[in-house]
């Protein structure tokens, strides 16, 4: 049974291998966008900070654009997933190839991971000194 089973499981532990892979990937190009918009944005950020914005909101403001990247890639994957559902449940065990429960975890998890992802580079945008933002240019 278990020699039967061998190319299913390695099938398996590929794609599990690939979903981490695409996931890292994922955030480090959230990561890598975020970073530099909030770089290109020091000068506006400066001026906002100089104006009274809180440091609340730069990182609100920070958070829901990456969050607005986040949200596309979501449904641009459900849309992918739910075209490729065919061939995904000859591939899938216990579980249809629609299970909501899989689809929306999944969906959290690479929120929540991209929030994360998107709030390292928006704390070090609440840090910008006005000044020094404005002598920029």
């Amino acid at each position: 049974m278990a020699d039967r089973l061998l190319p299913r499981r390695v099938n398996m532990v590929l794609l599990g291998l690939f979903a981490v892979l695409a996931l890292v990937l994922a955030v480090m190009g959230i990561y890598g966008v975020v970073s530099f918009t909030v770089e290109r944005r020091r000068h506006e950020i400066g001026v906002r900070m100089a104006l009274g914005a809180e440091s609340a909101d730069v990182v609100r403001m920070v958070v829901r654009q990456g969050l607005t990247l986040v949200l596309a890639g979501v449904a641009a994957g459900m849309a992918g997933a739910c075209a490729l559902r065919r061939m995904l449940t000859g591939l899938l065990y216990g579980v249809s190839a629609t299970d909501p429960l899989v689809f929306s975890g999944a969906a959290a998890l690479f929120a929540a991971v991209a929030i994360l992802a998107s709030y390292i580079p928006a704390r070090r945008a609440a840090r910008v000194d006005p000044v020094n933002a404005l002598r920029w240019e």
